[in-house]
């Protein structure tokens, strides 16, 4: 079997864990605190949040409890688009680093490209470059920017995104935009990477955890159908968050190194893409659209 590292070196040498624990739970954020903690006991060392989560509190907690060293940690979290423009991200990333309970984050992304507004997002951005050089995050980026988001954003700016988190899974693979990220030495970190996420006012489409494909191959290796699909991103060289509150899942979503797919199995996963993505539209996004 071949070896696969569990860190990944960003653009500007910052190492990052692979696969972290997502924490968007807005049905019951009481859960988040513990289910960090539990992440951490069995080994994750990145937990990836955001201000429109409204758990920052909490995740900030379960890290505190945790007992590890903060240096061991990876902790991200994401600017909201309200809080779009130079002062108003300096203020938002200030307010969140309190909410955590931190010093400093390791990765801060802007959570969304606003297409009707890009000077916002340029100034948002410039803002996180701000943070970068004092030292209040070590590495920044973006989250569901497309190839002309980032061709745009590269043009006004003067550092490159290290991670682009995107939606990213077997029946959404985003080709052209991973591609994309490689040309301009961006990390593609997938979020609802064993799928399951939907926009509003749309209906729910069958899980690639109900694939035929998924279901053969974890039955081959003696895995879980999360394990397989994990897995996939892991040996494409994603960066995968998958989220849970349920102590037993996370575990069993970390247990992913110890097997290889084949060639032939990750071309089978690949097929599924179906190209339409289940959160929403980048180049739609605004204010009023999660109001």
């Amino acid at each position: 079997m071949t070896e696969i590292s569990r860190f990944i070196t960003l653009n500007n040498g910052v190492t990052m864990p692979k696969l972290g624990l997502g924490t968007l739970d807005r049905a019951a954020p009481e859960r988040i605190a513990p289910a960090v903690a539990a992440a951490i006991e069995v080994g994750y060392r990145l937990i990836d949040t955001a201000a429109s989560y409204g758990v920052e509190w909490q995740v900030g907690e379960g890290v505190a409890g945790s007992g590890i060293d903060r240096a061991e940690l990876f902790i991200t979290t994401k600017l909201w688009i309200s809080d779009y423009g130079y002062e108003q991200a300096l203020r938002a990333c200030e307010l969140s680093l309190r909410k955590l309970g931190l010093d400093y984050v390791d990765l801060y992304l802007l959570h969304w490209p606003v297409p009707l507004d890009f000077e916002g997002t340029v100034a948002s951005f410039r803002a996180a470059e701000k943070l970068l050089d004092d030292g209040r995050v070590r590495a920044i980026g973006v989250s569901n920017f497309g190839p002309k988001h980032l061709e745009n954003l590269l043009e006004r700016t003067q550092i490159r995104p290290a991670v682009n988190q995107i939606e990213l899974h077997p029946f959404f693979a985003q080709r052209e935009l991973r591609d994309a990220n490689e040309r301009y030495g961006i990390v593609s970190q997938s979020w609802s990477p064993i799928g399951g996420v939907y926009a509003k006012g749309t209906s729910a489409r069958a899980s690639p955890l109900d694939h035929p494909v998924i279901l053969e191959a974890a039955g081959k290796y003696g895995r879980t159908p999360a394990q397989i699909v994990l897995r996939w991103h892991i040996q494409h060289g994603l960066s995968a968050i998958p989220k849970s509150v349920r102590p037993e899942r996370i575990a069993e979503n970390f247990e992913i190194f110890g097997f290889e797919l084949t060639a032939d199995d990750m071309a089978a996963i690949d097929a599924l893409d179906t190209g339409v993505r289940a959160g929403p539209d980048p180049d739609q996004v605004d204010t009023k659209m999660f109001t």
